[in-house]
């Protein structure tokens, strides 16, 4: 793929939000990382992504709450949801939410680029449709 998302990394977890955004950076994707779902909905009324990885256990709001709050606010970012809680709840809910995917940590860096991939090239066939 020859453009690169812009990608919000969402993780109250720091060590995780380092490692991710240190990797992605060395394929060329612009991130930015923030800790807390009240620092996401900041970070996205002030600038664009295209796709956001959400963790869904944080302190404060929680991620399902904040993609809610995200889709309210008219965010058209992907949003693909991470936790180290499998609960199929959580899948359904998030995906009934409009988040794009839902993935479990730890999961393979590989698989969570194919999911950031898909879900860039997904945002970038619905800008098209708008």
């Amino acid at each position: 793929m020859d453009l690169q998302p812009k990608l919000l990394i969402v993780d109250d977890e720091e060590r995780f939000c380092k490692s991710m955004a240190k990797t992605f950076k060395t394929k060329g994707v612009v991130v930015k990382s923030v800790g807390s779902g009240e620092d996401a909905l900041v970070e996205v009324s002030e600038n664009d992504y295209d796709v956001i990885l959400l963790d869904v256990k944080m302190s404060g709001i929680s991620g399902i709450e904040t993609l809610k709050r995200l889709k309210a606010q008219g965010c058209h970012a992907e949003v693909i949801i991470l936790t180290g809680h499998a609960s199929m709840d959580i899948a359904l809910n998030s995906i009934d939410y409009g988040a794009y995917d839902y993935l479990l940590k730890p999961c393979d860096v590989e698989e969570i680029s194919l999911k950031i991939s898909q879900a860039y090239e997904r945002k970038l066939e619905n800008e098209k449709i708008r």
